[in-house]
């Protein structure tokens, strides 16, 4: 090859390299938006302290831990882990469940609200509240839409669920925070072996005096038990909801699930119940369990059938 003709050669590749260069640095050229990253991200719910903390330990701030799936679908789910409101099963039935769900492509906050006896209520089901405007007005950041936002929770985490979807508001258009501003309803709720109701003949010791004394302190008005009794407020309003529990389960007993179930029923809100046989509390996903294993799949059916997986 003649000296010319290499000249020639490499002149044309600066040439082939600038015009490439020129046009992928055009102003109207898109990068493409990267993959979410896998990696858990914890927040406070309030930036700059929650309202009544009584101090300023990790106890005292409530937060979200973030798990973006790498494909996400446009929904998220919130989940309050059980613990009896004195403390947070936050493996088991808080990561362990996040991992699940970003696996189905849903992007999944675990929440750490407050606990009883230092906190009574409502702290708890402001946490709940909070966590659920934040997701809601920072939708579009999180990849979800901010009408596919729903919450999963287990046992007392089950019974915060339940409250935060009878107890909600569309929110103060007045308010300084812009967060404020949203609605608190959740768009669906999973209650995984839930508590129900404090008052009900088939609730236990655990209804009856440990959650009433963490939530309540040494109160015992009865509009309050009522009040966090919440099959006694399911309305057309609440959002559609999967209940799951277990025929052996003595701390939580099923007819907590039933009862609820039998209220959206009533008030003719989407609903599926399942009761399996056997497993005791606590179970979380259970996936070696060949029976129970297969509710978080029940879940992901559901969540289908209601067109909140569609793109």
């Amino acid at each position: 090859m003649t000296r010319f003709l290499r000249i020639i050669i490499l002149w044309l590749g600066l040439v082939c390299l600038a015009v490439s260069l020129g046009y992928s640095q055009q102003p109207g050229a898109k990068p493409a938006t990267p993959a979410p990253s896998q990696e858990p991200r914890t927040f406070p719910l309030w930036e700059n302290g929650a309202p009544g903390a009584l101090g300023n330990e990790d106890s005292d701030i409530p937060t979200l831990t973030y798990y973006p799936p790498v494909a996400p679908l446009p929904v998220a789910v919130i989940v309050a882990p059980g613990g009896g409101y004195n403390h947070l099963a936050m493996n088991h039935e808080g990561r362990q469940v996040a991992n699940f769900l970003n696996a189905a492509g849903i992007t999944a906050f675990v929440l750490k609200y407050r606990l009883g006896i230092r906190y009574h209520h409502p702290i708890q089901l402001g946490d709940a509240q909070r966590a659920i405007r934040l997701v809601r007005v920072r939708a579009a950041e999180f990849h979800v839409k901010p009408d596919r936002i729903g919450m999963l929770g287990f046992s007392a985490g089950g019974h915060l669920t339940s409250l935060a979807e009878t107890h909600f508001d569309s929110g103060n258009p007045n308010a300084v925070d812009p967060i404020d501003r949203a609605s608190s309803r959740p768009d669906f709720a999973v209650l995984g072996y839930a508590l129900i109701s404090l008052i009900a003949p088939y609730s236990n010791k655990a209804a009856t005096e440990l959650i009433p004394q963490r939530l309540l302190g040494d109160s015992r008005d009865p509009k309050q038990l009522e009040d966090l009794s919440t099959d006694l407020h399911v309305t057309s309003q609440t959002p559609p909801t999967f209940l799951f529990s277990t025929g052996e389960d003595t701390l939580v007993p099923s007819e907590n699930s039933v009862a609820f179930y039998l209220a959206l029923h009533k008030a003719k809100v989407p609903a599926e119940l399942h009761i399996f046989q056997k497993g005791t509390h606590g179970l979380g996903l259970d996936l070696g369990d060949p029976g129970l294993g297969e509710w978080p799949n029940l879940l992901i059916n559901w969540l289908h059938g209601l067109g909140l997986l569609e793109k």
